[in-house]
């Protein structure tokens, strides 16, 4: 079972949901602004945040933000349904998915359970997980430690980030469709559209020419996929 850091202004929902949270297991830390949440998770890390976007003090945006300057901890956003921009713009920082408001407990529930079922990894490596290391040119893939190196430059990447990049890696030169990526980084029980894809791309692809500003690896066919190009 998971530690999981709740996030939102909204009384009522962090007492709903954490509650339904505690009926699964989980251990449930709530929190009303981003600072207090911030507080919480550089000092003891959970294994997952579920954050409202708008709120005072600190905003989900920010919260994301900082979190993503050192660390990789999967996140979903709560979106209110006129906050599209802020969906796209939230998956282009790094989140890993979202839910709209107002939204079932079941689907959250589902969510939560898809990205720590993704995050999971186990703990003693054995031979045989040693040889599921994936290597392409100058990409190493190592899904054991959710480890990613460019050039030998560690690249950090959100769960959804690691399995679509290691979707695209695994066939080099072969056209994944968003449909296939998204098959690929998500259960089939939850739904994205192909903008969510785009966004995580144009992330990962942000990433990449941090530590190498001529990185083209990833291959856009408009209208069809992405390819991975390997050197």
């Amino acid at each position: 079972m998971a530690t999981i850091a709740l996030v939102d202004d909204d009384e009522n929902i962090l007492t709903s949901v954490s509650m339904a949270f505690e009926t699964e297991g989980h251990t449930v830390k709530t929190f009303e602004d981003g600072a207090a949440a911030l507080e919480f998770i550089n000092a003891t890390p959970p294994d997952l945040v579920v954050s409202d976007i708008k709120m005072p003090t600190m905003d989900g945006m920010e919260l994301l933000r900082r979190i993503r300057q050192n660390s990789a901890l999967p996140l979903i956003f709560l979106t209110s349904k006129d906050e599209e921009i802020d969906e796209v713009l939230g998956l282009t920082m790094g989140a890993d998915d979202y839910v709209k408001k107002p939204f079932s407990q079941r689907l959250l529930m589902e969510r939560v359970k898809s990205l720590l079922r993704r995050a999971q990894a186990d703990e003693i490596p054995t031979p045989e997980d040693e040889k599921k290391i994936l290597k392409r040119g100058n990409l190493t893939l190592d899904p054991l430690r959710h480890a990613c190196l460019w050039k030998e430059k560690p690249v950090v990447l959100t769960v959804t980030e690691f399995l679509i990049l290691q979707s695209l890696a695994m066939r080099p030169g072969f056209v994944k469709s968003r449909d296939q990526l998204m098959d690929a980084a998500y259960d089939d029980q939850v739904y994205v559209d192909d903008r969510t894809i785009d966004s995580h791309i144009k992330r990962v692809r942000k990433k990449f020419r941090g530590v190498d500003n001529e990185f083209d690896a990833i291959e856009t066919l408009y209208g069809v996929g992405y390819k991975y190009k390997e050197d």
